[in-house]
């Protein structure tokens, strides 16, 4: 019983961290129906900043992590003003190749600058662990968990409430329809690639927080697993990026602990592809009909 609730706590908290950069995927689909594939390298390059920040600069933790996130939320918008707006309107396969593009230079630039064949070591976050029931739990896990739902929450309560959640959700319906009633098509993209970049960044930091090791490779991986839970949940639907953000990470957790590490993979892609073939639109998503 301890082994399935250590586990389970385990997976929750991946999975929180799975469902951040989730959410930033099926932002930026919702809205310019784009799979950014260098989203999941906004994770490595947030974790790179706060390793310069606190190992070169010498900053506080607090200063060292606001400065990373807002730095990757400023490299989110500079990605999607460079490569994606003057590919608006172009065939999907474009936009797809560049954005498999600008996740392969990304990765590389921070392998050249770094000049990294090994694992680069973080220092700690947090230490120690809370004995609950004879169970114990990571501090670093607690507060993985705790960030990352009060992030959900506060995003899913800005694009319900806020002017530029309204925006988000106009554009995302008719872009066309949301600029003839005045509302800047081209700022409300570059917000919700600012506000996806930074979220994936806190993503990064909890990661590398964790885990303690970055390489400029990570978040091929990474980000290929958190799309794969938007897909799950239901891409283009925030819930659903929630929900299978933890669907990944408890299924991930329970595979390495149950069965096998070498095979975890193996059975989250085969779950995929099972819900895929039985439901193509995800968990919480609609097949939707279009008359031509």
């Amino acid at each position: 019983m301890n082994l399935f609730i250590d586990q389970m706590i385990n997976g929750i908290s991946v999975g929180s961290v799975y469902a951040l950069v989730a959410l930033g995927y099926t932002m930026v689909y919702g809205i310019v129906k784009l799979i950014n594939f260098a989203h999941g390298d906004i994770i490595m390059v947030s974790s790179y900043f706060l390793m310069v920040f606190l190992r070169k600069a010498g900053l506080p933790f607090p200063l060292a992590i606001l400065l990373s996130v807002a730095l990757s939320g400023a490299l989110g918008a500079i990605v999607e003003k460079l490569a994606y707006k003057p590919l608006r309107g172009a065939p999907r396969i474009n936009v797809l190749i560049t954005a498999i593009g600008v996740s392969i230079l990304l990765q590389n630039v921070f392998a050249w600058v770094f000049k990294q064949d090994n694992p680069a070591s973080m220092p700690a976050l947090l230490d120690g662990a809370i004995n609950i029931g004879g169970v114990s739990i990571s501090k670093i896990s607690v507060l993985t968990i705790l960030v990352s739902v009060i992030l959900m929450v506060t995003l899913s309560l800005l694009i319900k409430y806020t002017k530029m959640g309204k925006a988000m959700r106009a554009v995302s319906e008719d872009s066309g329809a949301a600029a003839l009633m005045g509302i800047n098509v081209d700022t409300t993209v570059s917000a919700t690639f600012i506000i996806g970049s930074a979220l994936a960044a806190v993503a990064g930091v909890l990661f590398a927080s964790t885990y303690r090791l970055i390489n400029p490779f990570m978040g091929s991986d990474f980000g290929l697993k958190a799309f794969i839970a938007a897909v799950l949940g239901g891409i283009g639907i925030i819930p659903g990026a929630m929900i299978g953000g933890f669907i990944m990470g408890v299924v991930e957790s329970l595979a390495k602990g149950y069965v096998s590490t070498i095979f975890a993979d193996t059975i989250v892609f085969t779950i995929l592809i099972v819900i895929l073939i039985f439901k193509p639109s995800g968990l919480l998503g609609k097949n939707i009909k279009e008359k031509v």
